[in-house]
């Protein structure tokens, strides 16, 4: 039998700590051409870091045990991620929020609710500049 060709589809890390939050976001990313892994928190993402690269971060900031802000400080430190683009989405649309996730080196930021559309320009053109193509 032919080996399997890979799926080629690029990967993102849905990071948030409500699971209707994950499961929405994981069939519509799902049906615009992304594989999806997920995480309920900060914590849980680092482990799922370590088992997989992936080409897309969405994530959430007022999470338990490790927010959204100190797991992007974590993939900023970590050589083998690190370039990885950040998409933080989130309730917190305060100037201080933004400028915050900014620092750290978050790529985009969107506010809650968002639109589907806006999402999916942002990670297109994020994947773009990484010269990886979406669907």
């Amino acid at each position: 039998a032919a080996p399997q060709p890979a799926d080629a589809r690029p990967l993102a890390l849905v990071v948030d700590d409500s699971i209707t939050v994950r499961r929405v976001m994981e069939r519509f990313l799902t049906r615009n051409g992304l594989r999806v892994v997920t995480a309920k928190d900060g914590m849980d993402a680092v482990s799922v870091l370590r088992d997989t690269t992936p080409d897309v971060i969405l994530l959430d900031i007022e999470m338990p045990r490790m927010d959204g802000y100190e797991f992007a400080t974590h993939v900023r430190n970590d050589e083998r991620v690190s370039d990885v683009p950040i998409i933080m989405i989130t309730s917190r649309v305060g100037d201080k929020h933004r400028a915050r996730a900014i620092e750290i080196g978050v790529n985009d930021y969107l506010g809650k609710p968002y639109q589907d559309a806006q999402l999916l320009d942002a990670i297109a053109r994020l994947l773009e500049e990484r010269g990886v193509q979406l669907g």
